[in-house]
């Protein structure tokens, strides 16, 4: 993947990200993932180490709240952003035109493990062809009778497999959602107080449910 950010341009976004708010480093990390729409996530390797550099340099300052580091910008950082405005909008035209190429790129990825895989159906249907036609027919109706009831269980076990992979899913999705929806709204202030016993209420009396569904199989 090609380089998101320029040489130092990093740096002053995130700057201009603590000047509409103060954050801590995982609130930067999803901030710029957003701004990306998803395209884009940096690691912390990435980001802390330019943190340190912005304190050493007094433009931002840490305070430790209860386990979390939250960074804030200083006046200096402020007089840095404003002396270099032009550069910050340049910046931001940067990011428009890397979200951009990124969703190209990962475009054109999809579409590559698409030709693949439609290559490798064509290839395993022609050899599943040639198969089929080297096998002798009194000897497919003798492995048909043998066989039906081990593809009964086969074909049982798959099901079961199939729903366990989509349950999977709707919750792997849920989950994602809904860890959105409340750094989202921890972003911009608390979570009210009875977020959390709704939430472990809500998933206790689901998990009852279901396994109550399931006992009755």
């Amino acid at each position: 993947m090609t380089p998101v950010f320029a040489h130092g341009s990093l740096r002053l976004y995130l700057l201009s990200l603590l000047d509409e708010a103060p954050r801590h480093g995982y609130e930067l990390i999803q901030a710029l993932t957003e701004r990306f729409g998803g395209t884009y996530s940096p690691s912390a390797g990435t980001i802390y180490p330019r943190l340190a550099k912005l304190e050493e340099e007094g433009l931002v300052t840490k305070a430790t709240e209860g386990r979390k580091t939250v960074y804030a910008i200083t006046d200096a950082g402020r007089a840095e952003l404003e002396a270099r405005r032009p550069e910050l909008d340049a910046i931001e035209e940067e990011v428009t035109d890397s979200v951009r190429r990124l969703a190209d790129e990962v475009r054109a990825g999809v579409n590559d493990a698409m030709r693949s895989l439609r290559a490798e159906l064509a290839s395993a249907a022609r050899q599943a062809k040639r198969n089929a036609d080297r096998v002798d027919p009194r000897q497919e109706a003798r492995d048909a009778g043998r066989d039906a009831g081990r593809d009964a269980g086969r074909d049982a076990r798959a099901a079961g497999n199939a729903a366990a992979r989509e349950a999977e899913a709707a919750l792997t999705e849920f989950r994602q959602q809904l860890r959105t929806d409340l750094r989202r709204q921890a972003a911009r202030g608390a979570l009210p107080a009875d977020v959390v016993p709704l939430l472990t209420g809500e998933l206790d009396r689901v998990r009852r449910v279901v396994a109550e569904a399931l006992a009755r199989r």
